[in-house]
């Protein structure tokens, strides 16, 4: 039987989130972005209510929240600020492949760090010279002793200019392609410098900077995975995170469809309300309609983790949906609010310029179509050659 009602638990949840959304983040939300300023206050408030780190199992210390529960949360707050979110929601991508490929010991080092006090973790992969092949990556880890050393840079590392912790996927194997690159929980020190903070169209409140790393020495005991195993990895990180994103997604859909649904109503023009027009009801209609099935979308891919089972073919299908539909919406609720959309006074351009980012990271929508391809003709072809980004 299959059934997406939620359990009371899961309404609570809910309504913590977006109780949390509407009056801790959405008050500052247009702010941030106008500033690009980063929402510090937000993630400590945020960790303190237990909107943080949802991820981490009970058996470490944290609440062990399933990837269902994650989806609820995330297009809660996302609705509120999806920048906010994504400066909130970071630590859950650094920590899945710590948490899949990590030793007992490493993972319980990590969990109590990002437990105790409000630390933020960034995920390593993109490269300037390696965005959707991710086998072109230059940044280098070498074997010296019981530790590696790494070199190379990084560029998007979501709350990069503050983390305290990095998951740095690096080539071990340099001829190998993406079977020589492997995974490293890396602590921030002196070798390990902020280059450059990106200023971004969207997501304005999420930091975005360039990392590098200056022989960066890592002990062997934080190599995530085996050695040469870190795209398969990288893979894996991605099925658990992507039905997060098409939430998120889901979220910024939802709040753009909400204020154009409040504002065709208000707007009157030839003597009615535009919402009594028919063009604009099947826009709101078309509107609806994408927002639910992101959201059904994103659900399906989030149970068939929390189920146990291989999701990499709906997850692709949920964040390619959702994002795509995302930009659609947001475009559509501009259109709707007519010059006036483009007026920032106006708040809507904000969804339309953060809704454009859902379609470029945790891999493209090309990326996911062509997943999904080679889901739909060659079912469970598991390792491929590098295709995604983060």
């Amino acid at each position: 039987m299959v059934d997406f009602t939620l359990t009371d638990e899961q309404k609570d949840l809910r309504d913590l989130a977006h109780d949390f959304a509407e009056k801790e983040i959405r008050p500052v939300a247009w702010e941030l972005d106008r500033d690009g300023g980063f929402p510090q206050a937000i993630i400590n408030k945020a960790h303190e209510v237990g909107l943080m780190n949802t991820h981490i199992p009970e058996e470490y210390g944290g609440p062990g929240l399933n990837s269902l529960d994650g989806c609820i949360i995330e297009e809660e707050m996302s609705w509120g600020c999806s920048g906010i979110q994504t400066s909130l929601g970071a630590n859950g991508l650094a920590a899945a492949p710590v948490m899949l490929g990590g030793s007992d010991e490493v993972k319980r080092e990590f969990s109590a760090a990002l437990l105790e006090s409000p630390k933020l973790a960034s995920f390593c992969l993109t490269e300037p010279d390696a965005g959707s092949d991710v086998s072109g990556m230059r940044t280098r880890a070498v074997r010296m002793g019981d530790k590696y050393v790494l070199n190379g840079s990084k560029c998007f590392i979501t709350n990069g200019s503050y983390a305290d912790y990095f998951v740095v996927y690096a080539k071990t194997d340099p001829e190998a392609g993406h079977r020589g690159i492997s995974a490293f929980l890396v602590h921030k020190d002196d070798t390990v410098i902020v280059d450059k903070k990106e200023d971004k169209m969207g997501q304005r409140a999420s930091n975005t900077a360039t990392i590098t790393f200056n022989d960066t020495e890592v002990d062997a005991r934080y190599l995530l995975g085996e050695e040469n195993h870190g795209f398969k990895l990288a893979m894996r990180v991605l099925d658990y995170t992507r039905p997060g994103v098409a939430a998120m997604a889901t979220g910024i859909s939802r709040a753009a469809f909400e204020m154009a649904t409040a504002y065709s109503k208000e707007r009157v023009q030839f003597g009615v309300p535009i919402a009594m027009h028919q063009a604009i009801q099947f826009m709101i209609a078309d509107m609806a309609t994408k927002v639910h099935l992101s959201r059904l979308a994103a659900w399906n891919s989030a149970v068939l983790l929390d189920q146990g089972k291989r999701n990499t073919l709906e997850s692709s299908h949920a964040k390619r949906f959702a994002a795509d539909s995302a930009m659609e919406v947001t475009t559509d609720a501009v259109q709707i609010f007519g010059g006036y959309g483009f007026i920032k006074e106006y708040k809507v351009e904000k969804f339309m310029r953060d809704a454009k980012i859902m379609q470029l990271y945790e891999g493209t929508s090309q990326i996911q179509r062509l997943v999904i391809a080679r889901e739909t003709l060659l079912p469970r072809r598991i390792e491929e050659p590098a295709t995604a980004t983060a």
